[in-house]
């Protein structure tokens, strides 16, 4: 059953060209809203707190400040409204998932920047 879900999900489901990324890189995801019968562009930037899943049915979430209040949003990889992602920063982090970056606030919430 689960070969057949596997088969399914690499054959029928369309996958976006997406850059490497990991937890601690600041991206930005630019995806598309509908409006009744109009479609505009909205791009969400913001660091990745962490990477979930695998395959077809994985996702991501991104956090970002919006004035003083966190705000999060959690994209699904292969999501059709998702027209690019823009990898600005990659961050130097320890971990795969940076649930403690939600409690910092001010210089504290600053990711170190990888060197290349």
């Amino acid at each position: 059953m689960e070969n057949l879900i596997n088969y399914v999900q690499n054959e029928f489901v369309a996958k976006n060209d997406i850059p490497d990324f990991s937890a601690g890189d600041t991206i930005t995801v630019y995806y598309e809203i509908r409006e009744g019968k109009k479609t505009r562009t909205q791009f969400f930037k913001g660091v990745v707190i962490q990477r979930r899943g695998s395959g077809s049915s994985e996702t991501f979430t991104i956090r970002k400040m919006s004035g003083t209040i966190g705000v999060e949003r959690i994209f699904p990889i292969n999501l059709p409204a998702i027209q690019k992602i823009e990898l600005n920063k990659q961050g130097k982090v320890r971990r795969a998932r940076i649930y403690y970056f939600r409690d910092l606030t001010g210089k504290k919430a600053q990711i170190k920047e990888k060197r290349s």
